[in-house]
């Protein structure tokens, strides 16, 4: 699957957005086949939650919104090397206190370099959706502009 995965990378970079995202049940290996891609073309995987997440707690609550975005960006140039950026843990985007569109911020990265994302959600009759319906967090979209990777 790695190398199938590397293929795709490869193949994405002449095409107008890059984005590649990992999708997968839970604890099928989304996240482990990311840190293999990574070792593989000696990458920094940024670990979004986290990362992001420590950023945050540094700026007022009521000033996060406005900084989140840009809090990324700086992140992203941080992260990418070889003209691709990997994320894993990206559940933070979807916070609706931060008042993002996490797979739109996905795609405007992907536009500049190569992105490969792990996938908190569902993919189902070419819908990507995350959280389920009446959660406050959920989301649903066309996967226009970006390319599916399913793990079974």
């Amino acid at each position: 699957m790695i190398e199938r995965l590397h293929g795709v990378v490869e193949d994405i970079s002449g095409i107008n957005s890059k984005l590649v995202l990992l999708i997968g049940p839970p604890r099928s290996g989304k996240s482990n086949l990311l840190g293999k891609l990574a070792a593989r073309r000696q990458l920094r995987l940024l670990n979004l939650g986290a990362a992001l997440g420590r950023e945050l707690l540094t700026v007022p609550s009521t000033r996060r919104h406005l900084q989140a975005a840009d809090l990324l960006k700086d992140l992203a140039e941080d992260f990418a090397s070889q003209g691709v950026l990997l994320m894993d843990n990206i559940e933070l985007l979807f916070d609706r206190t931060l008042q993002l569109s996490p797979l739109d911020l996905l795609k405007r990265h992907a536009h500049a370099r190569r992105v490969v994302a792990v996938w908190p959600g569902d993919l189902r009759e070419d819908r990507l959706s995350y959280a389920t319906t009446g959660h406050p967090e959920h989301r649903d979209y066309g996967i226009d502009g970006l390319v599916p990777f399913k793990i079974h």
